[in-house]
Parts: structure tokens; C-alpha cells; sequence
């Protein structure tokens, strides 16, 4: 849990306390006869004041402290998929899609995001469903697919695919 869901929570705490003691004094005061009705409808309204931005801005913090761990969550996923990647340079698609408990489409995504990030070069086969981690300097050389011999054409930004086997290279 992070501290923005944590902060969200302490003030739908806080929010929900005030609104019961206030709630409970209120009560009292009018069974004893210390409170009129007008008094005690004056005073819920002083007190839902505080409360209502207590509770509101408390969901508020909790619903962006879910967003910001999901963020985090993918940062750390495509941290992982960048150390297994460099650290084995060549792997099957699906055995990491499987280490990483992720489909094959999300990995796909984030191998993309990374080549958008400019963080990971190398190329994928996808007919073998292999991944290869090459340095940047010896993709950008290269002229001629290495696993068919074909010729390499870009494809976007930072890819260039083979046009006969669909092997894709991702220079950073």
C-alpha cells in the first residue's frame, strides 16, 4: 500500500469519527433538553462541512493512490523483462511470459515500451518466439536479417522488421 491510498484512508477514518461523535453529541444534547431541533439541525450542518471534504477528498486520494500502484506495477514488470532479457540475451517468448505470469500480447506491449523508452535493443524472431538482446551499435550496422539473410526495412521508430521472415529489431 502506498502512502497516497494510506493518506485516502486515514481521512475517510477521520472523516466517518467525526461525523459519528458529532452525530452522538448531537443526540444527547437534544434527549436532555440542551438542544432544540433547530439547534441540533444547525449544528449537523456545521459538522457535515468537514466531513463531506474529509470523505471526499480521502476517496479521492484512495482511488489515485490504485492508479499510482497499477503505474508502479508495469514500471517493475518492464524492469523485470529488461534484466532477464539482458542478463540470459536470449530467450523463448513464452518461458518468460511465463516467469513474468503475463500473456504473450501484454509482454509484446512491453517490449515495445521499452524500445519507446529507448532502453533495450535487440531483435525478436517471432516465428522461433525468440528474443535476443544485441548492443545497439552492432543493430544499427546491420544490413541483412541474421536469421534469414533477407532484407531489413524500418518499420517505425526505432524498428526495423526483416520483409521476408517478420523478424523484428529494436535499435535504442
Amino acid at each position: 500500500m502506498n502512502g497516497t491510498r494510506l493518506s485516502g484512508i486515514v481521512l475517510l477514518v477521520l472523516g466517518f469519527g467525526i461525523a459519528v461523535i458529532a452525530g452522538l453529541w448531537l443526540a444527547t444534547g437534544v434527549s436532555n433538553g440542551d438542544l432544540e431541533t433547530g439547534g441540533m439541525l444547525v449544528g449537523a450542518f456545521l459538522v457535515f462541512i468537514p466531513v463531506a471534504l474529509f470523505v471526499g477528498f480521502g476517496l479521492y486520494l484512495y482511488q489515485q493512490g490504485g492508479k499510482e500502484e497499477a503505474r508502479e506495477s508495469v514500471m517493475h514488470k518492464q524492469i523485470q523483462l529488461l534484466d532477464i532479457i539482458q542478463s540470459r540475451g536470449q530467450v523463448k517468448i513464452h518461458d518468460v511470459a511465463i516467469e513474468m505470469g503475463v500473456n504473450v500480447d501484454d509482454l509484446q506491449r512491453m517490449i515495445h515500451d521499452l524500445v519507446g523508452l529507448q532502453v533495450f535493443s535487440g531483435y525478436i524472431n517471432w516465428d522461433e518466439g525468440t528474443l535476443y538482446s544485441t548492443d545497439a551499435s552492432q543493430l544499427k550496422e546491420l544490413t541483412a536479417c541474421r536469421n534469414c539473410g533477407g532484407e531489413i526495412t524500418l518499420a517505425g521508430k526505432g524498428v526495423a522488421t526483416c520483409r521476408f521472415c517478420g523478424t523484428e529489431y529494436y535499435l535504442s
